[in-house]
């Protein structure tokens, strides 16, 4: 007698030696005890599930002796005819070789005698998918309303393609893909009675390499017998179908979550060496970080993995050293590679790069945390100020960005000297009207914090008509009011309205401008929600149903922020003969408080002011100072960054 191999060798002939399916087993076993036989079934499911092989096994109930029942003899004739396949009533057809007309047609015609010798004539269409429309439609009225003694039972793996009017006249049973313990106990049975010896680990790579087809597991381990002879090793399995050992699926994402480059290229370039199927090693890579993390959120729920009692050590002692963000990043990484993994032309490089990707995004950060650690930073600065040091530490150094100098006192009877200022204060009416003095030579200007610019005129339209030389005033001052209003209300807003200047408020429209050189800052702020807080802010401060609109305008120079060597040097107090100007009358701002600037415009009139200092006379930015700022240091170490370049 010839060899017949194992897949057909232990092929199940009833219901109870079919291996997880039990949902549709046991339908169909009820279905045969109540006499609810229906006319035509549908079986779908993965290769190798058992599809065919309970479409005959149900033949047999329905047309063995004294049936229908779900026991019988295995010794009955009927049965036996139909496990061979020399039955005539019993008929096994080939989708994919009979899908035209002309045999659908030879099949109504046929199924409408009466059966040879059982009580049904059962017609059995493996891969009915492949039937053309034209068939199926010729199908449609004998499947819906065939004769008493007709029953149907098709088999497809990909019902998608069955038209919705046939499934809509089958009962529709899908298998499922074999869990791999169950697999698992079947290869030992068999291994047992074939009275080969067999590890547990090799009989586990089997499995995983069957993917759910228990016709491919029992097809590989008639291989590997032939192979090995009555002896198998997991290496023999792992040598055979290029797949790789679960240790070493282990020790690699061991070195990913530990962040071992060197670690994980070495171990990936041996098992390329060895011939390993890399596509494999990337499924099974990211079936085991699946695992890692149904282990993660689950709690170590058993249940709901398919895993060997080593590889369960594996999971629980990995899940400590990795958080679920972290693996959900390291699998979505994956995954994108192994879409790609098809198309590549270097396999091996495209597995290296991704080995890199995961290794750094199991360190990245969501973009919610990034702003949840801002936040906590610019909480940590304390307030106003430190929310403008946190927003532009590369714009001003650290004493400017965390709180106002005091200015020092003037000589007697001298102008006040002027004082580094956090926040400019506007210039009360008493002082602009002061008569301006003679012309003299202007001093260098003074770089103002990025919070606050110094203004540009511009003219502003409201309902109620302002003075002449007061527009000016009304709107320089307003816009800081604005700045500070917003900046509290939304921290984002704030970073880029130091770069920002107002332009024009006409016709109960404030038109804010970007310089070209931070063009880039309009797409940022520019939306919806910041328009509306700027209306809100607007309307607190009494402009009602004010809009707002961003544009590019180049700023006014007295907008633009000074070069850092235009800085003048405060460290000595002008000589006393030479009193400081008073402000030009369309400044709208002081350039000291208004407390100081009151007794001098009493005085006598004002002296010309001090000549700029030289050049070489400016002192350098002092960069120590500026690194070595606390908050951004932490800032430096929270997020792992490292100073690229530093702007006034």
């Amino acid at each position: 007698m010839s060899y017949q191999v194992i897949a057909r060798k232990y092929r199940p002939q009833r219901f109870a030696d079919v291996v997880g399916q039990e949902h549709v087993t046991r339908t169909l076993g009820n279905a045969i005890e109540q006499s609810r036989i229906a006319h035509a079934y549908l079986f779908s499911g993965p290769r190798g599930t058992g599809k065919t092989t309970i479409a005959r096994i149900f033949a047999k109930c329905l047309n063995c002796t004294d049936g229908p029942k779900v026991e019988f003899a295995e010794d009955d004739p009927r049965c036996e005819e139909i496990a061979e396949g020399r039955s005539l009533d019993v008929y096994e057809i080939d989708g994919a070789s009979n899908n035209g007309v002309d045999q659908v047609r030879e099949l109504r015609e046929t199924c409408q005698y009466a059966p040879a010798n059982a009580p049904y004539k059962i017609y059995i269409i493996d891969e009915v998918h492949m039937l053309s429309t034209a068939a199926f439609n010729a199908l449609l009225k004998t499947l819906e309303e065939p004769p008493e003694h007709v029953k149907f039972m098709f088999a497809t793996t990909d019902p998608e393609k069955v038209l919705p009017t046939i499934l809509s006249r089958c009962q529709r049973f899908d298998l499922r893909r074999i869990p791999a313990g169950l697999i698992v106990e079947h290869l030992a049975m068999i291994a047992k009675q074939e009275g080969v010896t067999i590890d547990d680990p090799a009989l586990y790579a089997i499995a995983r390499g069957a993917d759910g087809g228990m016709r491919d597991a029992e097809s590989t381990l008639d291989q590997l017998i032939s192979f090995c002879g009555n002896t198998i090793q997991e290496s023999d399995v792992l040598s055979v179908f290029g797949l790789t050992a679960r240790g070493q699926i282990v020790d690699m994402a061991g070195a990913i979550l530990g962040g071992d480059v060197p670690a994980a290229l070495a171990l990936l370039d041996e098992l390329a060496k060895n011939g390993k199927d890399l596509s494999r090693l990337l499924s099974d890579l990211l079936a085991h970080f699946r695992n890692l993390l149904v282990y993660s959120v689950s709690r170590g729920d058993m249940g709901l993995l398919e895993v060997s009692e080593a590889e369960a050590a594996a999971l629980a002692e990995q899940a400590q050293s990795a958080s679920a963000d972290a693996l959900t990043r390291v699998m979505e990484v994956l995954s994108d590679s192994e879409g790609r993994f098809r198309d590549a032309t270097s396999k091996k490089i495209l597995l290296e790069v991704a080995l890199m990707k995961a290794i750094q995004g199991r360190q990245a950060m969501s973009i919610d945390a990034v702003l949840g650690k801002l936040q906590e930073l610019r909480g940590e600065g304390g307030g106003a100020a430190g929310n403008a040091g946190a927003a532009a530490p590369m714009r001003q150094n650290a004493g400017a960005a965390s709180a106002p100098k005091p200015s020092p006192p003037a000589a007697p009877k001298a102008a006040p000297e002027p004082a580094k200022l956090s926040t400019p204060a506007p210039l009360p009416r008493a002082a602009v009207e002061t008569p301006a003095p003679a012309p003299t030579p202007a001093p260098a200007p003074v770089a103002a914090p990025a919070s606050a610019p110094t203004p540009a005129p511009v003219s502003e339209t409201s309902s109620a008509p302002a003075p002449a030389g007061g527009a000016d005033l009304d709107l320089n001052s307003l816009w800081p009011r604005i700045v500070d209003a917003v900046g509290r209300a939304s921290p984002f807003i704030r970073t880029y309205l130091p770069e920002a200047h107002p332009v024009s408020f006409e016709k109960n429209v404030l038109t804010i401008g970007f310089d070209p050189e931070f063009s880039g800052h309009l797409g940022l702020v520019s939306n919806p929600k910041n328009q509306t807080l700027f209306q809100t802010k607007l309307k607190e401060l009494g402009f009602r149903d004010a809009q707002v609109k961003f544009i590019e305008s180049e700023a006014p120079d007295r907008w633009k922020r000074p070069e850092p060597e235009a800085e003048p040097s405060f460290d000595e107090a002008p000589p006393a003969s030479e009193p400081a100007p008073a402000a030009p009358v369309d400044s709208g701002l002081a350039a000291a408080p208004p407390q100081e600037l009151a007794p001098a415009a009493e005085s006598a009139p004002p002296a010309p002011a001090p000549p700029p200092p030289a050049p070489e006379e400016i002192p350098p930015m002092d960069m120590g100072e500026f690194k070595n700022d606390p908050l951004i240091k932490k800032a430096l170490e929270t997020f792992r960054g490292q100073i690229v370049d530093v702007r006034q």
